[in-house]
């Protein structure tokens, strides 16, 4: 999937823009929610399968957002390796953090709604 970039910003710029809109959304929505579901706190069995469905939304969402992220360092990748600075390497640096981030992420995610999770192996072993 090709996402354009339509920005008067710099590539690297677009990099770093990305991969920390992309990481508050992962910590700030998808995290809590993920912990939640992990860990049963403040869940009653019966609000489980909400939340999981919850969970699944915020995670295509996450999705999409890795997309543009990637897609703009794309956009970076194909740039003039002479006219790379300082920053280039900063958004490089960020950028593979936030991808090791959404990597742990999706594994949880996946085993949380695929029923392999403490909390939903219950839940799923029910049904």
């Amino acid at each position: 999937m090709q996402l354009s970039s339509d920005s008067s910003y710099p590539s690297d710029i677009c990099v770093l823009l990305r991969a920390h809109g992309e990481h508050r959304w992962l910590t700030s929505e998808v995290l809590p929610v993920l912990h939640q579901v992990e860990s049963g706190e403040d869940i009653c069995e019966d609000e489980l399968g909400a939340a999981l469905a919850y969970l699944e939304v915020l995670w295509l969402d996450a999705c999409r957002r890795a997309a543009e992220t990637e897609a703009a360092l794309e956009a970076l990748l194909g740039e003039d390796p002479r006219t790379r600075g300082d920053l280039y390497r900063h958004a490089r640096s960020y950028h593979a953090a936030v991808r090791s981030l959404r990597r742990e992420l999706a594994a949880r995610v996946r085993d949380a709604t695929e029923g392999r999770g403490p909390r939903t192996t219950h839940l799923h072993a029910a049904l």
